[in-house]
């Protein structure tokens, strides 16, 4: 028996349809390539037809991508084949056809796949890869070696239902070539049988040469779109072989509407229904706004959040009711209840969201239970319409940590408050959100979880989110249908129907049926109930589409089994035991039954093969895992790295498969990404997207290129701000000589002490057991002292630890070198870098900062202090400062770390002191009754270089009597060691 070449295409699970088409030829031809690139004359893999044919009955879109390449070389060459794919559509089929001979995929569960694929590991193989790529879309990608002078035809067929959203339906093609084409071609076909009410197809990279081969025709039910452009039409020049086509290619529809029980097509037994009504009065909503004000909330995501915020609050009909709380540990109401949403309501809020300040903790639990109470009071107290749709719109970035920290309490605490009665929206703001927490608080209480990028665009993304639920016009909407007539329906009770979008159900007519049978709807409007009824006539209903050759075969079963599986898979997020098993397996059945590819199934092609080894190409569909699900290793993820001007880089020419780092990249990145990059063999098969780099100061950089570049930089830009937020948000601090300053901001009074330590000495800093988390420090000395004066000392290295995730951290004045499992990643001060990881992230500030948190525990700033290089005295040192103490535990120890809870004091019979112009007093601490000096010492906070005068109490003698034991019980003998006993 021949060996088998076999592809396993793991995809699954957007509204938007939208792909982008690439195919390109790899330049390192020992490896694949993971991201085309632009070609001059000549490429010798020649794409020389890409067609994109889209068949759309009853919002139902079919789909087929078909691409044929060449290799004008003399020897092989891989061609790519990518495509970007709407996370709501399903794959059908792909098929290659190479030498004539055509190999079609075959869908499997996939766990079964996945035993194939393991099998054939275990002998060596190659890796393809499908993943997320943007807000709304994943990526499909194949490659494959290419004979000389041989074809190759790809084709890939996926299918998803159209949703409408602020009245339209939209498809959106991202069109990039990156070569031109001999034969491109976009061709969409649209049937309607209710009436096609308007039709817009554009693109963004259209000039008017372009436009000319762009074609729309339109009869009452059809449409038909084509753009086929020449090769003159595409060129960016007319001598040059670069493409225009590079962009979004939109296509927008909607249909007309009545107030009327919607519209029904029939086919082979199948039904679909579709339900928008027209011209009704908007129902008042009430809404309370819950805004996660945490420290992580910081920077472009609040700003984002506010600016969204005031425009929401600008849209708000008069009719409405709202109010907002805004929560970090604590929780805070705007008003004590909802108000009226009048002109002097709606700027009195804006003020508020304008002065809105950042605190600390995220409180998740207590906030969304006092909305719900909010809501509850002003139902009872009837302070709201009787007929309005009442909501509750969550907007967080971060884990609860603070009251109840466990997210399945918290979804039942929130899920046995709302009862039913309200809706809760949640959305996720940024890329390291509980996201499958989110979306089960939300399926749970009658809502919809999104997640927000925090990017230049969230504050549109949040808006247009609103805009969606921003005008309710029908309540408690049922849909009814005759028992004998009907069977295996979707979805049919929905709490609200929103003004823009669609209800859509479908079902299988029974075999009994008789030829005519009764649909009803019953609903409430804004000021009555609703209740529609209409016949249909099966005979009739098949016979307007029997004839129609814009018909992809057995459209209305292929929509109904769509549907039910996607519902099947959204109820499998709140179930548990048996019933999440039941819902699978009938998941499981439908997607193998109708060839989809789901979160439970995967492709499997096979090719013989002439050679000895199974090649396998291993495209896996991402899936939403709640984080104590997840077993697999973490992916290490650096979302931010930009190099200094004028860095010392070892650059290399980077292949095509490096360049896919730099895509979509600020260009300042691209040329640091693009040094040598390829794939990390321990992270190959749990993370293959994650890259190493090999660079001349820098054992190894881990790289997961993503979207996420400017959140740091938002928030670092400015110098003012940023030591503006460490002088009102720091407490716990060591600078200079070294001077232990601890702040009493409750007293707003601080107390001081120094250490004598000598040069070498390592002392600990923080230990707390529970967390795992431990800082030493190591002193250093002045280069020589002069007049006898006593030689300063200052820390010149911290050590970092957290032993419960294999974590260290060294913090000199001239690198910061991060171990993590196997790992060791070295860093220069020279660099601005943000590394993020599962359980820690790291950010360095070029010669500036480096500020270290600690996933739920604390952040700890490490503060650069540069002094002249041929200063006779002093030396660069460090200054270590710390942030969220109260998230280590009441066991936190260590020479700075015991002062993390709550210090018991008094100061009294303040006097004049034995310095003149000083000031003396006696303190009661800790059982020791000590003298105390008022002083100054030096804070770098908010000017690093010189230092701004702080008042203190200083404490002598090492701080005998202040601290626990003497200041030698600290002494450590190596960076790591913990305390001496």
């Amino acid at each position: 028996m021949r060996p088998m070449l076999v592809y396993l295409l793991l995809v699954s699970v957007p509204s938007l349809i939208s792909a982008d088409f690439i195919i390109a030829e790899s330049e390192d031809h020992g490896k694949r390539s993971t991201r085309g690139r632009k070609y001059k004359g000549g490429g010798e893999i020649d794409v020389y037809s890409l067609k994109i044919d889209s068949k759309i009955t009853s919002r139902f879109a079919h789909n087929v991508i078909t691409s044929q390449v060449a290799n004008k070389a003399t020897q092989s060459r891989e061609a790519l084949f990518e495509v970007e794919l709407p996370k709501t559509a399903f794959i059908t089929n792909f098929t290659m056809i190479i030498d004539g001979v055509k190999y079609s995929g075959d869908v499997k569960e996939k766990e079964i796949a996945q035993q194939q694929y393991k099998a054939a590991v275990s002998r060596g193989v190659t890796a393809g890869l499908v993943k997320a790529s943007g807000e709304n879309v994943e990526k499909f990608q194949v490659s494959i070696n290419v004979a000389p002078t041989k074809k190759v035809t790809f084709e890939l067929t996926y299918e998803e239902l159209l949703k409408r959203k602020l009245g339209k339906y939209e498809m959106i093609l991202r069109v990039k070539p990156m070569q031109l084409v001999k034969q491109f071609q976009i061709d969409a076909h649209i049937f309607e049988p209710k009436g096609i009410a308007f039709l817009n197809a554009h693109g963004t990279f259209l000039t008017n040469d372009l436009e000319q081969a762009l074609v729309k025709n339109r009869t009452e039910t059809k449409a038909h779109i084509s753009f086929k452009p020449t090769l003159e039409q595409q060129r960016k020049c007319p001598d040059c072989s670069e493409t225009l086509l590079d962009g979004d290619f939109v296509i927008q529809y909607d249909v007309n509407r009545d107030l009327s029980s919607g519209d029904i097509q029939i086919v082979n037994g199948y039904f679909v229904h579709h339900f928008a009504p027209a011209n009704l009065p908007r129902v008042p909503k009430n809404v309370v706004f819950v805004i996660d004000r945490s420290f992580s909330m910081r920077g472009l995501k609040f700003k984002q959040t506010k600016l969204a915020l005031l425009r929401i609050l600008g849209d708000m009909d008069i009719n409405d009711h709202f109010t907002i709380i805004s929560f970090d540990s604590t929780i805070e109401t705007w008003t004590d209840s909802l108000v009226q949403a009048t002109p002097g309501n709606v700027l009195e809020a804006k003020t508020y969201i304008i002065y809105l300040r950042l605190g600390a903790e995220t409180n998740i639990n207590d906030s969304l239970l006092r909305a719900v109470s909010l809501l509850d009071t002003a139902h009872k107290q009837k302070q709201l319409p009787t007929r309005s749709a009442s909501m509750i719109i969550l907007l967080t970035d971060g884990d609860p940590n603070v009251g109840e920290k466990d997210p399945a309490k918290i979804q039942i605490n929130v899920k046995n408050a709302i009862q039913a009665r309200y809706s809760l929206y949640c959305l996720g703001f940024g890329f390291d959100v509980d996201y499958s927490f989110l979306e089960k608080m939300a399926l749970d209480n009658g809502g919809v979880a999104r997640l927000i990028y925090d990017d230049s665009d969230s504050a549109l993304q949040l808006q247009g989110f609103y805009n969606e639920v921003a005008n309710p016009l029908l309540l408690d909407v049922e849909m009814q249908y005759q028992e004998n007539a009907i069977s295996e329906l979707t979805e049919v009770n929905f709490r609200q129907y929103y003004d823009g979008s669609e209800i859509v159900v479908a079902g299988k007519i029974s075999d009994n049926s008789p030829d005519v049978f009764m649909i009803g709807i019953s609903a409430h409007t804004a000021s009555t109930n609703l209740s529609l009824e209409s016949k249909v006539n099966v005979s009739e209903a098949e016979s307007i589409l029997q004839y129609q050759q814009y018909i992809f075969g057995d459209f209305t079963e292929r929509l109904w089994a769509y549907l039910t599986i996607q519902q099947l898979l959204k109820q499998r997020i709140s179930a548990s035991g048996r019933e999440k098993k039941k819902l699978s397996d009938r998941a499981l059945e439908l997607s193998l039954k109708y060839n989809f590819v789901t979160p439970l199934t995967s492709m499997v092609l096979t090719k013989p093969e002439e050679d000895e080894t199974d090649v396998i190409l291993v495209p896996d569909k991402p899936i939403s895992i709640p984080r104590k699900e997840e077993t697999q290793r973490p992916c290490p993820s650096l979302r931010v790295f930009a190099p200094s001007e004028g860095s010392s880089i070892s650059q290399r020419s980077a292949t095509s498969q490096h360049v896919s780092a730099a895509q979509g990249l600020n260009p300042k990145l691209s040329y640091f990404l693009s040094v040598s990059l390829i794939p990390c063999h321990h992270y190959s098969h749990t993370c293959p997207n994650v890259l190493c780099g090999q660079v001349r100061w820098s054992s190894a950089i881990l790289l997961s290129v993503q979207r996420q570049s400017r959140q740091i930089e938002e928030l670092t830009k400015n110098n003012s701000e940023y030591f503006q937020f460490l002088s009102t948000s720091l407490q716990y601090y060591i600078d200079g000589d070294p001077h232990f300053i601890i702040q009493l901001p409750e007293q707003s009074d601080a107390i001081c002490f120094n250490i004598g330590g000598k040069p070498g000495s390592i002392v600990n800093l923080v230990t707390d057991p529970n967390t795992g988390i431990k800082v030493n420090g190591q002193l250093i000395g002045d280069k020589k002292t002069e007049n006898n004066q006593k030689l300063n000392t200052y820390f010149g290295k911290f050590g970092f630890e957290n032993k419960k995730i294999n974590m260290k951290i060294v913090v000199t004045t001239e690198t910061i070198t991060i171990y993590y499992r196997e790992e060791k990643i070295v860093i220069p001060w020279s660099t601005t870098a943000t590394l993020i990881y599962e359980r820690f992230s790291v950010s360095i500030r070029k010669e500036k900062n480096l500020t270290v948190t600690m996933g739920d525990g604390a952040t700890f700033i490490v503060v650069l202090h540069r002094v002249w290089k041929k200063h006779p005295l002093h030396r660069d040192f460090l200054g270590f400062y710390t942030l969220d103490s109260h998230r280590l535990s009441n066991m936190t120890h260590g020479l700075l770390g015991q002062f993390y809870r709550d210090i018991d004091y008094e100061v009294y019979n303040i006097h004049p002191g034995s310095d003149p112009g000083k000031t003396d007093a006696t303190m009661i601490v800790k059982g020791h009754k000590l003298t105390v000096t008022r002083g100054w010492q030096k804070d770098y906070r908010l000017d690093p270089k010189q230092g701004a005068n702080v008042s203190c109490w200083f404490v002598h003698n090492n701080g005998k009597g202040f601290i626990d034991g003497i200041y030698a019980d600290y002494v450590v003998s190596s960076l790591f060691d913990s305390t001496q006993t």
